[in-house]
């Protein structure tokens, strides 16, 4: 597939990675020389400093047969224009655009991107990606990350091990005596830093940062056997008042009635403005590292703080102040990956990474055959894919013992006419079953041939 990426930031950049691992064609476009550099050196793509949305410099990069164009420049209008040239001049098939202002995102104006006018095919708005991310996280109280797949019906969640976890030092393939009816399959850990993905013979061990697969009606009692048992939030302070801080306020106000968040924000325009925006939301001016701030909005009794700032710093600080005031959890917002693993030692129990929930997100709009749902965890090691069984795909009508699977790969749950099924030896994948799965980056290219349409890859 040839992909031209416009912008070489940290979004981009994480994009051109996953792209160059599974042999695609890239050609990048950035303003900046220096990035430019930096890329074409550190990648094997073509690195072109030029304007992403000029036709000349779109047309040099390829446009003319390219399969898709994703614009993540740090300008909105200049990835739209981008798409709309692609489109218009190159008949490029697929257009991709993140858009962060949310003015344009508003359902009001929900046809400024149709064919008939500006023809993006998918609409990424960091902002709000992350806020859901965050909400979901909210509401798996003990989990580092989560997500719903297959409607809602299974979930990916990721969990540390700490020293309440019982099952710390236990092989994995005694799980199924000591818990025989829980409906989990662990299909990654990320040991000291790296990722792998585990054998029946491994052991769980203290500070591990485990992802499985669960029947989310299973959810409650698999946290309790990692020893997680919290309540869900029903007070929470959110630290910081833009545009993450005001979709999360409201994603509580609209969707959990017996939630009530406060919002802490510094500067005092903005603060007015998220005050006339939320209504049952308590909006606080003021400073987040200030104690007396944070007393005033009843810190020592929030279950849950949540700094989304736009300074990492502050998110770290406040983070750590509010759960030395009282807070019982800590999630933090932050863009610099090289704090990401000092964090958590500090005492931050979730780090949320804007660009890794983007990558995330475009992720799923680039993956081929009958992918519906791709995730990117821990900056990239692994994805985990939900796909549809096709009647072709070598998956389908043997037990899975006898099937080659594909190395780098574990499949962690079916799901069939509303029933999950968690795989074991004798498991048959049936036509139309949707199958998630957990798989390695470079093992990605086989998943996809694997849940092809017939001859899509030939």
């Amino acid at each position: 597939m040839k992909v031209i990426v416009c912008g070489a930031g940290q979004v981009g950049t994480s994009i051109v990675r996953h792209l160059v691992a599974e042999n695609n064609d890239v050609t990048v476009i950035d303003q900046s020389a220096e990035l430019i550099k930096q890329i074409g050196e550190s990648m094997d793509v073509k690195a072109m400093e030029g304007f992403a949305s000029h036709p000349d410099d779109l047309e040099a990069a390829g446009a003319a047969d390219a399969d898709m164009i994703i614009a993540v420049t740090y300008a909105d209008e200049v990835n739209m224009v981008a798409c709309q040239v692609a489109h218009s001049l190159f008949e490029v098939p697929t257009k991709i655009a993140r858009v962060r202002h949310q003015s344009y995102l508003q359902p009001i104006w929900a046809d400024l991107f149709s064919r008939d006018h500006m023809p993006i095919d998918v609409i990424i708005s960091p902002e709000v990606e992350v806020g859901r991310a965050i909400s979901r996280r909210l509401h798996a109280p003990g989990a580092f990350d989560s997500l719903p797949l297959a409607d809602g019906l299974v979930q990916l969640l990721g969990v540390r091990c700490t020293e309440d976890c019982p099952i710390v030092d236990t092989p994995l393939s005694q799980l199924s005596e000591l818990f025989p009816d829980l409906h989990l399959t662990i299909v990654g850990i990320v040991r000291n830093g790296e990722g792998f993905l585990p054998t029946s013979s491994e052991h769980l061990l203290l500070n591990d940062e485990v992802y499985f697969v669960a029947d989310s009606k299973h959810v409650p009692r698999v946290m309790a056997a990692f020893g997680h048992e919290e309540p869900e939030a029903r007070r929470v302070i959110i630290l910081g008042g833009g545009n993450i801080g005001c979709y999360l306020a409201r994603e509580i106000e609209q969707h959990h009635p017996g939630v009530s968040a406060k919002v802490i924000e510094f500067d005092r325009e903005r603060a007015e403005y998220a005050a006339n925006m939320l209504d049952r939301t308590v909006v606080i001016h003021g400073d987040a590292l200030d104690p007396e701030i944070l007393e005033e909005a009843n810190v020592s009794v929030a279950e849950a703080v949540v700094a989304v700032t736009n300074e990492d710093e502050v998110n770290i600080l406040a983070s750590l102040l509010a759960k030395r005031y009282g807070s019982q959890k800590a999630t933090a917002l932050i863009n610099n990956t090289t704090y990401s693993p000092l964090v958590t030692t500090l005492g931050i129990d979730v780090v949320v990474s804007p660009r890794a929930i983007t990558v995330s997100t475009i992720l799923q709009h680039i993956r081929r055959g009958r992918i519906r749902a791709a995730y990117a965890v821990h900056d990239g090691f692994a994805e985990v894919m939900e796909a549809e069984a096709m009647e072709s795909s070598d998956l389908v009508g043997a037990p899975l013992r006898e099937i080659k699977l594909p190395p780098g790969l574990i499949i962690g749950a079916l799901v069939r006419d509303g029933e999950v099924i968690m795989p074991r030896g004798d498991t048959v994948v049936r036509t139309d079953d949707r199958v998630v799965l957990f798989a390695k980056t470079e093992s990605i290219k086989q998943v996809e041939r694997m849940f092809a349409v017939s001859l899509e890859f030939f």
